[in-house]
């Protein structure tokens, strides 16, 4: 195992040294480019002044630290670089507009990416270099809050985000949707839910914000890229706080999650480490909005479809032709480009996690095209990835028919619920209806070993 520092730099001369201990590898984060903050920062910041959203330099901080956090996500090996094949040790020195107010909220941060990322995460913060006191200039910041939208929303291109839009819209809000671009089935899915949902609510001002941040190859010298992303979904809420602190009034940063992928309860034990995102988890959420108050950021986080299953969610929609209309446009498939490699088209495999969800929810008037069209045509070999969670769907569904009072039990496995003693029964039951209607669909299918 390598223990690893990042180190951001403001510009060519910030050149202060950084003591690092003697096992340590350091790495430098150049964050500028000229005059400009580099990584897509500079270019959010510009997006969100052409929408009237001008953020706040702890806004702006928080976008330098998404930068360091998915830098090292995804550039540091967790195949080389851990004595596990996964968890691995990094230090981030972040340079930041107020180091006082960022250092007493470490220790949340680190709480928050531990659970994340399944890592061991140390941060240390530092002034910005001279120069950069206020990456805003004050002529900028005197004429702000004209933006006309009242929350935030993030907009992955899924289906939940596009019903979490649709159900705003419909009731009169005006949100500012935020996405981060990705591989081009993501972002094409996203310019086209965006797209169908501007030319049907045209009257309603509301807009989007679209965020690239990528890092070269070798930005940690002579050791290989990640791929698992396990901390995107820290770049994606900081976005979205990020330009929550620019419309001058509290806000609500929404993530539309269902409430089966929010637990991510572990099919079975295979899933509980490696294979367990966390992306929503109640738990996750809970240390953002703890976060928000310690910085003194006057907004939350939330989750408005906790206690609802994506079929639910379905039926709940609150313009439901506007959605049979859009839902083929989304996409919600773990990994769409795997496809190619089948020669089929890319998109939706059909068989993985995010993909049975999908097709339970919108069970008899699904109008998506999947990878793997027919799941009772043949006996699914629970050796090829085809089966194996189809077959974990099963095992679950099975053990909670079983034995039902189980519910209450496994939604611990992932992770605390102790923030939210009041909802303990209400998670239990979506999880329970979740998987049920999950085995509505795997109702007659077939899995075995070849």
């Amino acid at each position: 195992m390598t223990r690893h520092v990042l180190i951001g730099r403001f510009g060519d001369a910030d050149r202060r040294r950084i003591p690092k201990a003697s096992d340590e590898v350091a790495s430098q984060l150049q964050l500028v480019k000229g005059r400009r903050l580099d990584h897509g920062i500079g270019r959010a910041i510009d997006d969100l002044k052409s929408l009237k959203v001008i953020p706040s330099e702890i806004g702006v901080d928080l976008l330098v630290v998404a930068a360091h956090i998915h830098a090292a996500d995804t550039r540091i090996s967790r195949a080389t670089e851990s004595q596990d094949a996964w968890t691995r040790e990094i230090r981030l020195v972040i340079p930041v507009s107020d180091p006082l107010i960022w250092s007493s909220s470490a220790g949340i941060l680190k709480r928050a990416l531990d659970f994340l990322t399944g890592d061991r995460w140390s941060l240390g913060f530092r002034e910005r270099a001279r120069g950069f006191e206020n990456v805003l200039p004050e002529e900028e910041t005197q004429n702000i809050f004209s933006a006309p939208f009242d929350g935030v929303s993030l907009f992955s291109g899924g289906l939940d985000s596009l019903i979490g839009a649709i159900d705003t819209l419909q009731s009169g809000g005006i949100p500012l949707l935020v996405s981060h671009a990705g591989e081009g089935l993501v972002s094409q899915s996203q310019e086209r839910c965006f797209e169908g949902l501007k030319a049907h609510y045209t009257s309603i001002p509301f807009d989007r914000l679209r965020v690239w941040m990528n890092f070269d190859d070798g930005l940690i010298q002579d050791v290989a890229s990640e791929d698992s992303t396990r901390g995107r979904s820290f770049l994606f809420f900081a976005i979205g706080v990020a330009a929550g602190t620019g419309l001058g009034r509290e806000f609500t940063l929404k993530l539309p999650e269902n409430g089966l992928i929010s637990l991510n309860v572990p099919l079975d034990r295979l899933r509980l480490g490696a294979l367990s995102t966390r992306t929503t988890h109640p738990f996750y959420v809970a240390r953002w909005n703890e976060l928000l108050r310690s910085l003194g950021i006057p907004g939350k986080l939330d989750n408005p479809y906790w206690d609802k299953t994506k079929g639910e969610m379905v039926a709940g929609c609150r313009n439901p032709s506007l959605l049979n209309h859009l839902a083929p446009l989304s996409l919600s498939c773990s990994s769409p480009a795997k496809m190619r490699w089948k020669k089929k088209p890319q998109g939706h495999c059909g068989y993985c996690l995010p993909c049975l969800i999908r097709r339970a929810s919108m069970l008899g008037r699904d109008p998506t095209i999947y990878g793997l069209a027919d799941l009772k045509g043949q006996s699914l070999d629970t050796n090829k990835v085809e089966g194996q969670q189809v077959r974990s769907f099963q095992l679950a569904i099975s053990r909670l028919a079983q034995r039902p009072e189980l519910a209450k039990l496994l939604i611990h496995k992932p992770g605390s619920l102790a923030d939210y003693p009041d909802r303990l029964n209400a998670f239990a039951e979506v999880y329970r209806r979740g998987l049920e209607e999950v085995g509505r669909l795997l109702r007659g299918v077939r899995t075995r070993p070849a």
